[in-house]
């Protein structure tokens, strides 16, 4: 059985915020339509969809990334619903109103346990006061933190003709590992290796060792290291971190498209190429997770 550590909950609240920038009276269905995808309907019955999708392909546990600021209980109701298949994930912008308080909430109430920060989208440096605040809550509270870094791009954004504000400068892990130092008792998940940023992001992960890297999504920031392969990146990592570190995610988020096996089979077929061991290979695709959300 496999553990996702990187999927996002498109809920109906997702969409009408999304809606909401774009026209007054543009809903959920609305954009679906325009999109292609399925309309998500209730919180219940997108987290049922999510759990006859995770049975089809052997996914026994999936992070569950609230994608906008204040949907945390969309997601919430999802956890309540399937709390032995769903981790909750919520995205927070450290610059609203009081921030720390809606990440308090979120976990000591709601149950959620991951705060998620995009600096470059929310223009909240890593080093920020307002940052630090919503660490202390992580620490205060036992929560995990996931912080973007490297390259952003949101595809249905793009999709939908929505313009992102980004300040690239603000993702980088070398500015985590600071705050990982500070913070030694709170786990860190840097996403998709860094995004680009990946010999940062091993620089971070090796100094502090509550530094996590998934794996999550295409991986198309290779791009920009011409030459460079997964095959390099999972040699590079294993190398630097070892394998107890690594999360295998997907970055699964809508339907029909539903749970992409796709970027497992790759990222199994790098790991096999590179003769990494069964039991190494489990801590990759399942164990770690376990331990860092038991």
């Amino acid at each position: 059985m496999l553990n996702d550590a990187h999927c996002h909950f498109f809920s109906t609240g997702f969409f009408e915020s999304l809606g909401k920038q774009r026209h007054p009276n543009a809903g959920a269905h609305d954009l679906c339509a325009e999109l292609g995808w399925s309309t998500p309907g209730q919180p219940e019955q997108l987290a049922d969809r999510w759990v006859q999708e995770l049975d089809a392909h052997g996914v026994a546990r999936m992070a569950l990334m609230a994608s906008v600021p204040g949907d945390e209980s969309s997601v919430s109701i999802a956890v309540a619903r399937h709390p032995s298949r769903f981790v909750g994930f919520f995205m927070l912008n450290p610059g609203q109103t009081e921030s720390a308080k809606v990440a308090r909430h979120a976990v000591r109430n709601l149950h959620l346990r991951t705060i998620c920060l995009f600096p470059a989208m929310h223009h909240v440096p890593l080093d920020d006061s307002r940052t630090n605040r919503i660490l202390e809550v992580a620490g205060a509270e036992s929560a995990r933190v996931f912080v973007h870094c490297g390259a952003l791009s949101v595809g249905v954004r793009k999709k939908l003709g929505l313009p992102s504000s980004f300040d690239l400068r603000l993702g980088n892990p070398l500015a985590l590992s600071t705050l990982a130092s500070r913070f030694p008792e709170v786990p860190f998940i840097i996403p998709h290796f860094g995004a680009g940023l990946l010999r940062e992001a091993l620089m971070a992960a090796e100094t502090c060792p509550n530094i996590y890297l998934d794996t999550s999504s295409s991986n198309r920031w290779m791009r920009y290291s011409p030459g460079l392969t997964l095959d390099a990146v999972f040699a590079a990592a294993l190398k630097v971190i070892g394998p107890t570190r690594l999360l295998f995610g997907t970055d699964s988020s809508f339907f029909p498209r539903g749970w992409q096996d796709s970027v497992y089979l790759q990222q199994r077929d790098s790991l096999t190429r590179l003769g990494v061991t069964a039991e190494d290979q489990t801590a990759i695709f399942t164990g770690n997770f376990n331990r860092l959300f038991p």
